[in-house]
């Protein structure tokens, strides 16, 4: 066993440390590994020189190159927008006829679509725009407004009763609320509503709404309750339905209407993007 007099094979002797009667030799570390570490102080003080490194109170030491991780992001952003600013320019210059006959120029329409839908419609119709209660199915074809590729663009640039001049407006009355009709008389109309989707109603209630649907729904759902995307009035014939076609949900919209609301993206995004989100809508499968 080592004692403090004695010397290690190479002629050091002990720490003075001891734990159970071990002690420890006290051998140099390795040259190799201090010149290493010698090496990794001066690359860091180097580096602080050299790059941005410390916090001040307000800001940041700048370093001697003045690197900045930010405009180095920025100048890959525009050296990108550089590179696909030849496709940009024929999106925003073309029509959706010549867009559609260039397979190279629809590609990449329909990839910035995809990224654009991702960015400002997603949250809203879902990231596979499969919508929500009360926020269309874009993949389906039962549009409130219209399907082409110019009436989704309309919509993208103007919103829904948004604050743009030419947004899309209409405005359903609030029955119940504002004393147009009775509970009877709005539990009546819910019934013959659910008789024009073929879903089961009331028979004798459903005939006395016929009645009630004719003066009152007729004007904008038409008489077959087929809708009218020229005044935003939903399709009642089908069963897709933007907030629900049960009994209850009927009977609440019917008497306290319903006014969903899209922003106008036309000054949030420039017209090539606005384009490019038109073309990949229309592409999701529910486009007319």
């Amino acid at each position: 066993m080592a004692n403090k007099e004695e010397k290690s094979p190479e002629g050091f002797g002990t720490t003075g440390h001891e734990w159970d009667g071990i002690e420890e030799w006290n051998n140099p570390l390795p040259k190799w590994w201090l010149y290493v570490f010698y090496a990794t102080v001066i690359w860091a003080i180097g580096y602080w020189i050299v790059y941005p490194a410390w916090p001040t109170v307000s800001s940041y030491t700048k370093g001697y190159l003045g690197y900045s991780q930010r405009a180095q992001v920025n100048k890959d952003i525009a050296a990108a927008k550089k590179q696909t600013a030849v496709f940009s320019d024929k999106i925003n210059e073309g029509d959706f006829e010549t867009i559609q006959a260039d397979p190279e120029l629809l590609s990449f329409a329909l990839a910035g679509g995809q990224a654009a839908f991702g960015d400002n419609c997603a949250p809203c119709h879902g990231r596979g725009a499969q919508g929500f209660v009360g926020y269309p199915n874009l993949r389906d074809d039962a549009w409130i407004w219209a399907g082409s590729i110019d009436g989704i663009q309309q919509t993208i640039l103007h919103g829904i009763r948004s604050d743009d001049p030419q947004t899309r407006m209409s405005m359903m009355p609030a029955f119940g609320e504002l004393g147009m009709l009775n509970r009877e008389q709005i539990s009546d109309t819910a019934e013959y509503v659910m008789s024009l989707s073929g879903n089961e109603q009331d028979a004798e209630a459903a005939a006395r709404g016929q009645e009630i649907y004719a003066t009152s729904c007729a004007a904008c759902h038409g008489p077959d309750g087929a809708g009218n995307q020229a005044l935003g009035a939903p399709n009642l014939s089908d069963e897709l339905w933007l907030y629900g076609g049960d009994k209850d949900t009927l009977v609440e919209t019917i008497t306290y209407s319903r006014a969903g609301m899209m922003p106008a993206f036309s000054e949030r995004l420039d017209p090539a993007t606005i384009k490019k989100l038109a073309i990949y809508v229309h592409s999701l499968g529910g486009g007319q």
